[in-house]
């Protein structure tokens, strides 16, 4: 267990490349807010599903975004106003194949950082990445400005672990982790275990 950080699952997203919710999409019997719910519960002392409204389909705490249409960096800053933790893990409900061993190798990255965020095929991936509660005062000012609302923009405000494939392979071989689930194509794949 990581016992200094609380886990945020984002199930607050519009969903418009997929045409559903994705947060109640079923995958192998389960949906994928269940499947990420899990692998969270089995890693975190703490779980909160960040939402726009609440939501009827999970038992864990909810925190609603406080800034509409803000996007994931609305569901962090929330998030992290209501943690109790100095710790959050932010991942988003499409991702079902995020893993414990990558996260727990996220965790020992965390040092003296303010983010610690995967790298993959050259993109940063800031929707499974750790912040550490000191990003609050950054993530309020980008979502208080008239710029791009961005998890980007925040990663470029704090100071921030970059931790590449090489090193993720080491808990995920094939990075399935990082496989999210945006289109009913990404579906079909995931389905077909291609990813």
């Amino acid at each position: 267990m990581i016992e200094d950080c609380t886990a945020i699952i984002l199930a607050g997203g519009d969903s418009r490349r997929m045409g559903r919710d994705k947060a109640g999409l079923l995958l192998d019997g389960q949906t994928l807010l269940q499947t990420v719910s899990e692998t969270m519960r089995a890693v975190f002392p703490q779980v909160l599903v960040s939402v726009r409204q609440r939501r009827a389909d999970t038992g864990f705490p909810q925190v609603c975004d406080a800034v509409p249409d803000g996007g994931p960096l609305a569901g962090l800053a929330s998030a992290l106003e209501l943690a109790a933790t100095p710790w959050v893990f932010v991942v988003a409900c499409d991702m079902p194949f995020i893993t414990a061993a990558v996260v727990e190798l996220l965790a020992r990255q965390r040092g003296d950082y303010q983010a610690v965020v995967p790298e993959v095929a050259g993109q940063l991936q800031p929707l499974a990445a750790f912040y550490a509660r000191s990003c609050l005062p950054a993530a309020r000012a980008i979502l208080a400005g008239d710029g791009r609302h961005s998890m980007h923009a925040l990663l470029e405000q704090v100071k921030v672990c970059h931790v590449g494939e090489e090193q993720l392979r080491g808990a995920d071989t094939q990075l399935r982790s990082f496989f999210d689930l945006d289109t009913p194509q990404d579906v079909v794949a995931a389905l077909r275990g291609v990813k």
